[in-house]
């Protein structure tokens, strides 16, 4: 298992580390500033902060030695030129996501954002440039749009581990891109998603994708939690199934992990719907399916059942082994040593969590 636990809250950076049997508070960085991603690089154990200032805008930290030091490095920026729309330019409103470039790119790094760009380092961090061949596909000035904020935003880079090349994103709304030569073309894999929010359900480009996921131990096999319900792929999103559950919560939500030894076992965190983005029947669970979405099951267990308004936002759960951890928009954090069987908590009175992520 990864023994620390990075934890982006609307104000700061919280790290716990598992040593003598326990998570324990190891350090606190940022304090007051909104983190929008924390995300660890395990090829050279980089830790990365993505700040959402209010007055300043978006800011990008580094920090090479687990936090003790930290150093700004120059966060992505629209080209001059880039619009949204004809009189819209387009300027960097929020980093949503961040994916490393794999053991063949050493010095690469990806970066998600809002309006819509994807973002691309060759020197580790360095610097940024747009990717321009995906910011100019013909669907994006039409038929993307913001799903919950204003504007399009990036919020999943999946890189698949055999061919580091071959990458996904997950847009909201657009739906899902494909590229296997390192962003130069990009293909629509929204094939078998419906989108009950647009005239026309079965569009090729337009779909919700809250959180998209591969299976860490079967890179073809993806999940996604979707505006819309949850859809797998077993052959590398050519086509998506909806595995949602019809008669139980399992629904509506924004989280989904999938475990590393198992591409069948996945988690969501369930909420009412769209319209009422809060715990269902005022009662916290966490549904997990180990069968490929087939059936699911509801776990309760250490978990609020009365009076519970958390939901967990798209990067707010994770697992590492048996190990399981969510964060909830009321601050609360629940972790599992029994792959979600039974809860315990890790704490109760952190800001509203936006991310977390195991690491080494």
């Amino acid at each position: 298992m990864k023994s620390t636990l990075l934890i982006g809250t609307r104000k700061g950076l919280i790290v716990y580390h598992y040593r003598s049997g326990e998570w324990r508070l190891e350090s606190t960085h940022f304090p007051g500033i909104p983190v929008s991603i924390a995300y660890a690089d395990p090829r050279l154990d980089t830790w990365w902060a993505c700040l959402d200032h209010g007055h300043w805008g978006v800011k990008l930290q580094r920090s090479l030695d687990r936090g003790e030091n930290w150093e700004e490095v120059k966060a992505p920026a629209y080209p001059e030129a880039a619009k949204v729309k004809d009189d819209i330019s387009a300027t960097t409103r929020y980093l949503w996501a961040m994916q490393h470039g794999g053991i063949k790119y050493p010095n690469r790094m990806w970066i998600g954002t809002e309006p819509g760009g994807l973002f691309v380092s060759k020197n580790g961090g360095d610097d940024f440039q747009l990717v321009e061949s995906l910011w100019n596909h013909p669907s994006r000035e039409e038929q993307w749009f913001g799903g919950g904020r204003d504007y399009a935003g990036i919020h999943s880079i999946v890189l698949d581990p055999r061919d580091e090349d071959h990458l996904f994103v997950g847009i909201s709304c657009a739906g899902v891109f494909e590229t296997t030569d390192s962003g130069k073309n990009w293909t629509v894999r929204n094939k078998g998603l419906h989108a009950d929010f647009l005239p026309n359900p079965k569009a090729e480009v337009g779909h919700d994708p809250h959180l998209l996921v591969a299976a860490p131990s079967a890179p073809d096999i993806l999940w996604q939690q979707n505006h819309c319900g949850i859809f797998r792929s077993s052959n590398a999103a050519q086509q998506w199934d909806d595995i949602t559950q019809k008669d139980g919560p399992a629904k509506f939500g924004f989280a989904i992990a999938v475990a590393e030894d198992n591409p069948d076992q996945a988690w969501v965190a369930p909420a009412v719907s769209d319209t009422h983005r809060v715990a269902i029947d005022g009662a916290l669970c966490i549904s997990r399916t180990d069968d490929g979405g087939k059936t699911w099951q509801d776990f309760r267990k250490g978990l609020p059942q009365e009076n519970c308004y958390d939901i967990v936002y798209r990067h707010g759960l994770a697992n590492t082994g048996d190990w399981v951890v969510f964060g909830t928009t009321t601050g609360n954090i629940f972790i599992s040593d029994d792959r979600g069987y039974h809860w315990q908590v890790l704490s109760n009175y952190l800001p509203m969590i936006y991310s977390v992520q195991f690491t080494e």
